[in-house]
């Protein structure tokens, strides 16, 4: 049997799916975050779980295309990172070309109806592409938590953290981050702050997202802003009649940053799709590729 793979791997979490030449889900697979930006090299080990749970019964041998869509791609330019990968192919026994593109790529083959366009992400972190075809012909913010990422979930959580060490016991949010973070006091919230693992204050997202929601006033403040701030990012590609393909957790789930957003495109009269799953994208482009592959070798 034919089989087509397509991975997503992002600094959440790693996704892969294996379909039929037709397009037909044969298995899912998930793993560990699979950003070698952000974890070295076990985000390959990730992906190779992952890869391996969808192939379930199937015949490596049996994959003739694959396309993994990678956040912080760029490192594979280092050949240790790169060789990494390799190794994780020849382990599971694909024997195909497999390339791995930017996330952002996979993520606008996901829900694009044509080659060229622009996708805006807001997951953990925040970046917006302009793409065609395979390649990334331009790119805005994905800069990490330190110099970018405005708007992502991990801004969100940061600006809640921040409201809270400032504005302590005093609303009704900061009271909710007091208790995700197990503090009683601002100066313990500092230095469990401080103390945060690379990532963690995306966990408040959801939170920010629902105060919001509810009508809070400091939440409704931070979500504005993000809004606004990942228009910023995708204005930044100066592509204004390109279609947007929205992806990431915040703009593809019931959350009111991606109602935000939404509006602000309807307003502008853009066509907006959804990038619902990216490793299925993946696939999608990896069964383009064979299908050239096969029409030229003809």
């Amino acid at each position: 049997m034919v089989l087509i793979l397509g991975v997503d791997a992002g600094g959440t979490a790693s996704k892969a799916v294996v379909t039929s030449a037709d397009g037909t889900v044969l298995g899912r697979g998930a793993a560990g975050p699979g950003n070698p930006s952000a974890v070295g090299s076990a985000a390959a080990v990730a992906i190779g779980a992952a890869v391996r749970e969808a192939l379930g019964p199937h015949d490596p041998g049996g994959v003739v295309a694959g396309v993994v869509g990678v956040a912080g791609v760029s490192i594979l330019a280092d050949p240790g990172v790169a060789a990494g990968f390799a190794d994780q192919w020849a382990a599971i026994g694909l024997t195909c070309p497999v390339p791995v593109v930017a996330d952002v790529v996979t993520a606008y083959a996901a829900g694009a109806t044509a080659d060229r366009g622009a996708v805006l992400i807001a997951g953990t972190g925040a970046v917006a592409a302009l793409i065609d075809g395979t390649e990334v012909v331009r790119a805005a913010d994905g800069l990490g938590w330190l110099l970018g990422d405005e708007g992502s979930g991990l801004w969100l959580g940061l600006q809640a953290v921040r409201h809270a060490a400032r504005h302590w016991s005093s609303s009704g949010l900061a009271v909710r981050v007091a208790l995700h973070a197990g503090v009683t006091s601002a100066d313990d919230l500092v230095h469990w702050a401080q103390r945060l693992p690379l990532g963690s204050f995306a966990a408040l997202a959801p939170v920010v997202c629902e105060f919001a929601a509810d009508g809070d006033p400091a939440a409704a403040a931070i979500v504005a802003e993000g809004v606004d701030r990942l228009l910023h990012t995708l204005d930044a590609l100066d592509a204004p009649d390109s279609a947007v393909v929205l992806a990431g957790g915040l703009l593809t789930g019931p959350t009111p940053v991606r109602a935000g957003v939404l509006d602000a495109l309807h307003d502008r009269g853009v066509e907006v799709g959804t990038a619902h799953d990216p490793a299925l994208g993946a696939a999608r482009l990896a069964a383009q590729l064979w299908s050239r592959r096969t029409v030229t070798s003809t």
